[in-house]
């Protein structure tokens, strides 16, 4: 029987895994099997916080906005259902940028939703 030489599907995968694990502490980017669960861990992480960012700056916006708009005594709840009602459609992170940004283009906004 002729001899036959295996693993380089093996190898290549054991490869990736490792380059993924480079910058790891210690064992995590040496060894295959530390290393594959520290990429499989890192990976799921990596997801959650990219969900995590989206809601972060939502609320951010939000809070930015609330701040924004209680100066005029209207709160961000209110405020938003007034700019739907007047067929305003801009989102959060727009409306936050131009609070801050430009004050009497929101308060161009403000007068325009109040009326």
């Amino acid at each position: 029987m002729t001899r036959v030489k295996r693993g380089n599907i093996a190898k290549k995968r054991r490869k990736q895994v490792l380059k993924l694990a480079q910058g790891f502490r210690g064992s995590s980017s040496k060894l295959y099997r530390t290393a594959q669960q520290r990429t499989m861990k890192a990976l799921s992480y990596s997801y959650q916080d990219r969900q995590k960012k989206k809601r972060q700056f939502a609320n951010l916006w939000i809070s930015r906005l609330n701040a924004a708009v209680h100066v005029y005594g209207i709160n961000y709840n209110s405020f938003r259902h007034l700019l739907k009602n007047n067929g305003i459609l801009l989102n959060r992170k727009v409306l936050s940028q131009v609070a801050i940004r430009d004050q009497q283009a929101f308060n161009q906004l403000i007068s325009t939703v109040k009326n």
